[in-house]
Formats: C-alpha cells, sequence, structure tokens
C-alpha cells in the first residue's frame, strides 16, 4: 500500500474527501477573481461594450466578495459551515451559467456580481472547515494546504485564462466551472463535517452596514487604483465611514458580532490580522507594479514578463506546505516574522535592481519574495483560527479572507498613488513601499512572541 501523504497523514478516508472538496471550491473561487482580467479586451468587443466599462466584470464580483464574506461567515456561526458552503456551490453554479450564457456587459455584470456573492460563501468559511477536519495538532498541516491553493489559483488565473482563449470562446471561462463545482458539490455533501452552531437568528440590517461598509471600501480603493476623481472616490470613503459607525454602535455588547470586534479584543489574533493586512498590502503592491516594473524599468516585453513573474508563485507553492508542518511546533510569531523579513528584503533588492539586470538576478529577486510570502502565510492563518474559540470559528475564517482582500486593495491602491507622485519611477517607488509594508509585518509578527 502507497505511504500516506504527510499532510493527510491522520485523516480518515471521509475527512481527506471533505478536504478535497473544500480546497477544490477555494481553487474555483480564487481562480475566478482573476482568470477573467485577460479576457475583458474579448469580452468588450464580444458584447460591443466600451473598453472602460467592462471594469465592471471585475469590479462587480470583487465587491459582492468584500459585501458579502462578514455576513456569510456570521450565518457560519448560526448555520453551520457546512450549510454556507453546501449553499456557496450551488448559488455558485448557477451564477458560473449565467455568466457564460449572458448576451450583454449589464447581464454579465448582475451574473458576475451573484457569483461574487457565492464566492464569498465559499472563501468564508473555508478555513473553518479545514478546522473541523484537522485535529487540533495538526492543523498548521491543513492551512499550509490551503495556502498552497490559494497562491497557485490566483497567481495561475491569466495564465488558464490564455490557455482556455486559445482554444474557445470566453463564455468557456465561467462554463469549466459547471462540471468542477458539480464534483465538489457531490463529495462535500456526505463528507463535510457537521459544526457548532450558536442558533441566534441573522440580522438583516447588520447585514446590510457590513456590506455597505467593505463594499464601499474596495470600491473606494478600486476607483483609486483606476485614478478616478475625488469627487467619486471622496463618498465611497465617507459610507464607509458611516457604514462602519453605525455598524459598531449597533452592534455594541453583542456576544458574538458580525464584525467580530470580540476576537479583536484578543491580542493574538488582533496582531495576526495586522500581519496579514501588512503582508497582502506588500504583495498587492508588488503584483500591479512588477508588470510595469519589468517592462518600463527593465525593459522586458509582456512574454517574458508574464515568466519572471514565476518564481514568486512557485516558491508560494513550494513553501506552503513546508511552513504548514512546521506551524505545528514553531511559534508562528517567529516564522511570520522570519517570512516577511526576507519578502522585505526581496521586494528591496527587486526595487534596486539597474535596468540591465540579468535574469538570474531577476529570478533569485522574485524567488526570495515568494520564499518569505510562502514561509510566512501557513502559521498566520493557523494563528488567527487557533485564537479564536470554535463557536467563533466562521468569524475567523471570514476575516482571513476580509484581511487578504482588502490588503490586496490597499496594495493596489497605493501603487495608483505611487505612479502619480513618481510618474515613470513609479514602479520601483511601489515596491520599496511594499518592501516596508512587509517589515511593519514583520514587526507585527514579532510582537506575538509576547503575547498568548
Amino acid at each position: 500500500m502507497a505511504a500516506t501523504p504527510p499532510s493527510a497523514a491522520g485523516l480518515g478516508p471521509r475527512d481527506r474527501l471533505a478536504l478535497a472538496a473544500v480546497l477544490l471550491a477555494v481553487a474555483l473561487a480564487t481562480l475566478d477573481s482573476t482568470i477573467v482580467n485577460t479576457a475583458l479586451p474579448a469580452i468588450a468587443a464580444d458584447l460591443k461594450s466600451p473598453p472602460a466599462q467592462a471594469i465592471w466584470v471585475v469590479n462587480a464580483y470583487q465587491l459582492a466578495v468584500a459585501g458579502c464574506l462578514l455576513p456569510f461567515a456570521a450565518l457560519a456561526d448560526r448555520l453551520g459551515a457546512r450549510r454556507v458552503h453546501l449553499g456557496g456551490l450551488v448559488a455558485y453554479m448557477l451564477a458560473s451559467l449565467g455568466c457564460a450564457l449572458a448576451d450583454s456587459l449589464t447581464v454579465l455584470a448582475i451574473a458576475r456580481a451573484l457569483q461574487g456573492i457565492a464566492a464569498a460563501a465559499l472563501m468564508s468559511v473555508n478555513i473553518a472547515l479545514i478546522r473541523a477536519i484537522y485535529p487540533p495538532q495538526m492543523l498548521g498541516r491543513g492551512v499550509g494546504l490551503n495556502a498552497l491553493v490559494v497562491g497557485v489559483s490566483f497567481a495561475a488565473g491569466p495564465t488558464i485564462a490564455s490557455l482556455v482563449l486559445a482554444v474557445a470562446p470566453w463564455p468557456w471561462l465561467f462554463g469549466i466551472n459547471l462540471p468542477l463545482a458539480l464534483l465538489a458539490l457531490l463529495v462535500a455533501w456526505p463528507a463535510l463535517p457537521r459544526s457548532h452552531t450558536a442558533g441566534a437568528p441573522p440580522d438583516p440590517l447588520t447585514a446590510l452596514l457590513t456590506a455597505l461598509c467593505f463594499a464601499s471600501l474596495v470600491g473606494a480603493l478600486s476607483a483609486a487604483t483606476q485614478r478616478q476623481p475625488l469627487v467619486v472616490v471622496a463618498p465611497l470613503l465617507a459610507l464607509t465611514l458611516g457604514a462602519g459607525a453605525l455598524l459598531l454602535r449597533r452592534q455594541a455588547g453583542h456576544p458574538a458580532p458580525m464584525l467580530p470586534v470580540d476576537l479583536l479584543r484578543r491580542p493574538m489574533f488582533a496582531l495576526s490580522i495586522c500581519t496579514a493586512v501588512a503582508s497582502f498590502c506588500a504583495q498587492g503592491l508588488a503584483f500591479v507594479s512588477l508588470p510595469f516594473f519589468f517592462e518600463t524599468v527593465l525593459h522586458r516585453d509582456p512574454v517574458q514578463t508574464g515568466f519572471m513573474m514565476a518564481p514568486w508563485a512557485i516558491m508560494v507553492a513550494a513553501m506552503a506546505p513546508i511552513a504548514g508542518r512546521l506551524s505545528d511546533s514553531q511559534a508562528p510569531g517567529l516564522m511570520g516574522g522570519i517570512g516577511l523579513v526576507i519578502l522585505s528584503a526581496g521586494m528591496a533588492a527587486m526595487a534596486l535592481l539597474p535596468g540591465d539586470a540579468s535574469v538570474l538576478r531577476i529570478t533569485l529577486g522574485m524567488a526570495v519574495c515568494g520564499l518569505g510570502f510562502g514561509l510566512f502565510q501557513s502559521p498566520n492563518l493557523k494563528a488567527i483560527m487557533s485564537a479564536a474559540p470554535p463557536q467563533r470559528a466562521g468569524g475567523a475564517s471570514g476575516m482571513v479572507a476580509m484581511a487578504r482582500l482588502n490588503g490586496q486593495a490597499l496594495g493596489a491602491a497605493l501603487v495608483a498613488l505611487c505612479f502619480g507622485i513618481a510618474g515613470s519611477q513609479g514602479p520601483v517607488v511601489a515596491l520599496a513601499l511594499g518592501a516596508g509594508f512587509a517589515a511593519l509585518g514583520a514587526l507585527s509578527s514579532a510582537a506575538r512572541l509576547w503575547v498568548r
């Protein structure tokens, strides 16, 4: 009999099926956040829409995910992560079918928003389900696999889109979701574990305020990234602040608030979330600025640029399961701090590359960045989930996804600011700023060595 893979050691057959179903669903939801970008010109041309309006195919998905993550996480604490996940898969299939059949940009944007809502249901509970599948002493391995799947899926989106578009029209970018999501549903239905539920009914007004707060925040950051005028950005920020203030007031004293301020009062949880936001901001700064850096500063063509982005993703994929195993025995504050120091050094080294830098130097710099990010991610995920009580696993899982989404959106917005201030040197400034955010994350991570 073949040896059991280390990542699955100690799991029974049913738990392995449950893990496979969760990871497949996470891969689909993550892929759809980036897979459409490459196809936007083709979609705009086919639907006879101005290219500037086609960006709503991306924005509708992002805004829906941002607005619905925490409401679904709270719903999971009340109804169970299994029910939210299964409902999300069914909705995801229906929304993907709507995207594939869309005959106008308006219909496609609406279907993408519905797909984003379904993806939020999946993303909000994936870590909670992994926590339910793995025993506590092996949780690091589970979150390591999750980090591996998220990292590879996020980076592979444009490549997969190019492969699909080479042999089929753009609707198949959504059509391929149907058999895969159906497979995930058929496996998940009998295999997913049932989790603790609080039983309190959901509060629709609180869910609405939460959705308004975070959707408007991501909308404001997206508008800033696209260099929209202040008259567009300012009202969105005002809506964020207003909805946030009303949300905090309404949730004051609630034992399990939708915006989990009760968890943020726990030092380990709060520091881990701060570390996540800083690190994903650094990642957002890097991933948006690096294509411009390669083409305008290092004078590489688009094909070379695509290959030069690969070492980061490859190293994240290689390190995630290793770091996950190590996190079962090592302090997350130490591992996360070391990883983010390495990421900071790698981004600083990239920013200092001369215009005639060799391919070897570029590859090494990107590999160092991926090494650092991969070393940080799994221990930080485990620290977040371990700091939350079992009955708040849904809220903690939602905050993981929210930290990633908002950090990446902030990083992208800061790239636009760097371009506006530094002009042609904007990519260099953005990479240097990313190194600073990674260093800030390292300090936040190290602070966890002195708290429980």
